[in-house]
């Protein structure tokens, strides 16, 4: 259950190529070769690698570097990107074989030129859930990505970045970009033992992406640590990379979610969690239960699909009818629930979405952040998941948590806090929309003692 270690993290990588001490020519040659061989599962984690041109941008980074010239702090650190963001001259599959008839991207998404304009080079796109619809991370025509925290047993990754997750959790890259539409980024981090993060959804600009749900969708980065998150968050809404400084412990007011988030939780995930937060009481942390009953409304809410049933369907509504057969079966079933909503639903659902904003933001105006379980049990067995009657609950379950951020409009992250040797098990903060750099800064200053370290 040992992962092997990270290639290194984003900010020491960039102080070693601004030092001379590694280059980035090597740093992405040692990706893409690991990429290539047997941690990249035989093209399970990557779908797609960009080998030349990625070797030939390190290279002029490093002459660049050579020469004195100005570069962005960051460039040369190789960075991966999940399949549904567009790359220019290529076509933007998002995990699936529907849209292997549409033209090529004609440009870059936003947060592609973003990476560019920072100095990552990008090796390539990862693997996803087909259209980023399920919580699992399992593909049905590419593959799915084995768990690397488990080398006893097939567990899924969690979804949907599952590449995004393997890949930073494997050591092929220090980082990945992934989206979260009701858990995307943290689940694979929580079930793969890495830091996930998923800002406010109006944060980070979405065009040149699939979309799942317009209203929830969020771009957010899987990295090694929480001052990784910070730096990419920076980038993608559109700053230079700046770090965030640790937020002190002492004092500090955690409200401990309770009920909805926490009747299910399995033996392994429950003790983690609680040992954590003994440690974070021990630091000086103000740690307070906390119940907000209404949160168990959200299934009945969502009942009919909701927010994102609606809207990936107003997405796929004519490829459903030119081309179903080419969806997974399973995702493809998704996709009824939209298909039956009426204008009357979908409103009903906004109006009690604004309804327990407004509640929870006032339920957690005492606190500096939220803490809760990011999944309510470790990663299941892929086996275990082959019958549609057990994989449809369980996806359900791994969403039950990270969704609550989503539906609130929450700025969260997941941080391992597991101990040495056991399956994965995250810890999840949230803050208050719009604060992600606050959080992000309580983030940095608890990581260590939320990971026992």
């Amino acid at each position: 259950m040992t992962v092997r270690p990270m290639i290194q993290n984003i900010t020491d990588l960039s102080r070693k190529l601004e030092k001379g001490a590694v280059r980035s020519a090597d740093l992405v040659a040692e990706a893409l070769d690991r990429i290539a061989g047997p941690d990249g599962q035989d093209g399970r984690v990557f779908l797609s690698t960009w080998r030349e041109a990625a070797l030939a941008e390190a290279e002029w980074i490093d002459a660049a570097r050579a020469k004195g010239l100005a570069l962005p702090r960051h460039a040369g650190v190789p960075i991966a990107i999940k399949d549904l963001f567009d790359v220019k001259g290529e076509v933007t599959r998002a995990g699936s074989r529907v849209l292997d008839t549409q033209a090529p991207a004609a440009a870059d998404a936003e947060i592609v030129r973003r990476l560019r304009r920072a100095g990552f080079v990008l090796v390539g796109k990862n693997n996803m859930t087909e259209f980023a619809y399920s919580g699992l991370g399992m593909n049905a025509h590419f593959g799915t990505p084995r768990n690397p925290c488990d080398t006893t047993a097939d567990r899924i990754p969690g979804g949907s970045s599952s590449g995004a997750g393997v890949a930073v959790a494997a050591g092929l890259v220090p980082a990945a970009i992934g989206t979260d539409t009701g858990g995307s980024c943290r689940i694979p981090a929580a079930f793969c033992g890495t830091v996930g993060f998923k800002p406010t959804s109006t944060r980070v600009p979405k065009g040149g992406t699939v979309p799942l749900s317009r209203t929830l969708d969020c771009i957010g980065p899987l990295a090694t640590s929480v001052s990784c998150c910070a730096v990419l968050d920076s980038v993608l809404a559109g700053g230079e990379g700046e770090d965030v400084p640790s937020f002190p412990e002492g004092g500090l007011r955690l409200g401990v979610l309770e009920g909805y988030v926490t009747e299910h939780l399995d033996a392994g995930v429950g003790a983690a969690f609680q040992a954590m937060l003994t440690r974070l009481s021990r630091r000086g942390v103000r740690l307070t239960p906390l119940t907000i009953a209404e949160l168990a409304d959200l299934p009945k809410i969502n009942a009919k699909g909701g927010l994102v049933g609606a809207e990936a369907y107003a997405w796929h509504a004519p490829l459903l009818e030119t081309r179903a057969e080419f969806y997974d079966p399973w995702v493809r079933e998704r996709f009824s629930a939209g298909r039956s909503q009426t204008a009357e639903d979908y409103i009903r659902v906004i109006e009690a979405r604004a309804r327990m904003r407004a509640l929870v933001a006032e339920r957690q105006m005492p606190f500096d952040a939220l803490i809760l379980p990011t999944v309510q049990i470790v990663a299941p067995t892929m086996e275990s998941l082959a019958d549609s009657a057990v994989s449809g609950p369980t996806n359900l379950l791994c969403l039950r948590n990270t969704a609550v951020g989503n539906f609130l409009d929450l700025p969260a992250i997941s941080i391992p806090c597991h101990d040495e040797g056991a399956l994965p098990v995250g810890a999840m903060l949230m803050g208050r929309t719009g604060k992600d750099r606050r959080l992000l800064s309580i983030a940095r200053g608890l990581e260590g003692t939320i990971r026992g370290h």
